[in-house]
């Protein structure tokens, strides 16, 4: 059975345990829709995020946000939280990625007042989770 990087972390705050819980698995390739909707469900935030390789030219990733019970077109904190993972992993400059709403962008380690993440405290990390 695969195992899938993951890391959860805490969005819009400056507090351990604060602000809006996120899982996101940086490297999802391979996960089916259903494995996707049942590691949400298991995770049982109010989200969770799955990055796959880009469909688009000139993107460096595609999202995909799920909550317990259904795929997520768009939302704020998973794309703000997913963004700054990416950012993170990247040698420099911006990320580039898209959900099913519409292409979106985040200056590297999203740095701004609005776009606060608390890591590396808040962020944990696993080696591998099974699907």
């Amino acid at each position: 059975m695969p195992t899938y990087h993951f890391e959860t972390l805490d969005v819009f705050t400056s507090e351990r345990f604060g602000g809006n819980p996120l899982a996101v698995f940086p490297e999802a390739s391979g996960l089916t829709d259903r494995q996707m909707h049942q590691l949400a469900t298991e995770f049982n935030l109010s989200e969770t995020t799955f990055v796959l390789p880009p469909e688009q030219p000139g993107h460096t990733a595609r999202v995909r946000i799920f909550n317990r019970s259904h795929e997520m077109p768009f939302a704020g904190h998973p794309t703000v939280g997913t963004a700054f993972v990416l950012a993170r992993a990247a040698p420099s400059g911006t990320t580039a990625s898209s959900s099913k709403c519409r292409p979106a962008s985040s200056p590297y380690g999203c740095r701004t007042p609005a776009a606060r993440c608390k890591a590396p405290k808040s962020t944990r990390r696993s080696p591998s989770r099974s699907a």
